[in-house]
């Protein structure tokens, strides 16, 4: 009877549950319950049982509930697909509200908000220029920083020696992230999966290695001061106006939030116009080439498709768009350094793509809103005497394991190739009443 019990779903529920709870004990007695305080002469560790006794719970109800809705969900149901389809359909509404949101965002929002919004649609245009690399063309890159390196390098050099804007190095940088992409993939067309990602991972290290060194056209480790600030035909945005400012042209009042403003605008365009290529490429025969090399190297080399060519478009449009928003983040900052541009950023982009699902537009989006806007929402937020913001990566890392058990295939899932015959239930229809199915 004893064995039966223990055999049956609620006790197996439990038993994960249990042992669920107890990893988490282990994990955040140790990352979360023990902090270094200010001491006498020195600093002490002291012990926070209450939050590791919240997480303990978090993390033992969940995986409760986890198992209860496998349990419930009646086996062979289609409710999952439904799900996936329903979010799919459900993009084409709701990607003209954020459309509109963004486009009105000024209007109502106040200067951290506008901040905000910049540092998520910088997020965004780099996951959607990583999304053509991984999402289409399968290609795992977790070296993507290197062509944001080389965007914002490239355009603070050439600004800052040669006195160019920002409307001008723009084409330098995105043509130079390009011309890195290209290297980056000649070395790898031989290699895929595991290698692959090791590779770029290389690729990246190499670039910030090279950045930090190389003092005399870098700054090494000081980086570059005095970035020059984008321009609406001519006309500049300082905080106290001036000739030729944007405020004396139009006879207004000068503020700073105009050119934070600018900015905001400036990567809405940028993002909109990667989202805008990313689709027209899809439907053209280079993108379907990338799916094809996506689901299945050796039969699209197998279709006559050349794979080195696919491979190479694909590394180099998707650096171009990372070089592009590297030369955004120069000219917002007007400062940059090799601390700038680490793994953890390839990491975030990366997590980014994967979260939103492989290939989806809208999800890439949706996922740089929650995972940086989200993560910024925290500050100030203090439950049980614990500030959200000291462990935002710790929650950060927590909401991706959630996701990635409940929607393995990302927020919006879609794999479905861009151009694909349609209706294959009623073209089978016709040719059995024909006589030929």
């Amino acid at each position: 009877m004893s064995g039966t019990a223990l055999r049956s779903p609620a006790a197996r529920a439990l038993r994960d549950a249990f042992l669920s709870a107890l990893v988490a004990l282990g994990i955040f007695g140790v990352m979360v319950g023990l902090r270094t305080d200010p001491g006498a002469r020195s600093l002490v560790l002291s012990w926070h049982p209450v939050p590791v006794a919240v997480a303990v719970a978090i993390v033992f109800f969940g995986r409760l509930a986890l198992s209860g809705w496998r349990i419930a969900r009646p086996a062979g149901t289609a409710a999952p697909r439904r799900l996936a389809e329903g979010m799919t359909h459900a993009g084409r509404y709701v990607a003209p509200v954020f459309l509109i949101l963004a486009l009105t965002l000024p209007l109502y929002a106040g200067r951290y908000y506008l901040d905000l919004g910049i540092l998520v649609l910088t997020y965004v245009m780099l996951g959607w220029g990583l999304n053509i690399v991984v999402g289409l063309a399968g290609l795992l890159d977790l070296g993507y920083v290197a062509f944001y390196a080389v965007g914002a390098y490239t355009f603070a050099i050439a600004a800052t020696t040669f006195g160019l804007g920002f409307w001008t190095c723009l084409p330098l940088a995105g043509l130079f992230a390009a011309i890195f992409g290209v290297l980056l993939g000649f070395p790898v067309l031989r290699l895929r999966g595991d290698y692959l990602a090791i590779v770029t991972l290389a690729f990246g290290e190499i670039v910030r290695v090279v950045i930090l060194n190389w003092v005399s056209l870098t700054g090494g480790p000081n980086g570059i001061s005095g970035i020059p600030r984008p321009t609406l035909f001519g006309l500049t945005f300082l905080a106290d106006g001036g000739p030729g400012s944007f405020a004396d042209y139009f006879g207004i009042e000068p503020n700073i939030t105009q050119r934070v403003i600018f900015l905001f605008y400036v990567i809405l365009a940028m993002a909109l116009l990667t989202n805008w290529v990313s689709l027209r490429l899809r439907r053209l025969p280079l993108g379907r080439a990338w799916e094809a090399l996506r689901e299945d190297e050796v039969a699209c080399r197998s279709l006559g498709i050349n794979v080195t060519v696919t491979k190479l478009t694909a590394f180099s449009i998707g650096a171009t768009f990372g070089g592009f928003a590297g030369a955004f983040f120069a000219t917002r900052q007007a400062f940059i350094s090799p601390e700038s541009f680490t793994f953890i950023e390839s990491a975030i982009v990366l997590a980014i793509v994967v979260l939103g699902g492989l290939g989806s537009q809208l999800g890439v989006a949706l996922a740089a809103l929650v995972m940086i806007g989200g993560s910024e929402m925290l500050r100030g937020i203090i439950i049980l005497g614990v500030d959200l913001v000291e462990y935002r990566m710790l929650l950060f890392g927590i909401a991706l394991v959630v996701v990635m058990v409940l929607r393995p295939r990302g927020l919006v899932s879609g794999r479905t190739p861009s151009v694909s015959l349609g209706r294959p239930r009623e073209i089978s229809a016709e040719l059995v009443a024909e006589g030929r199915g």
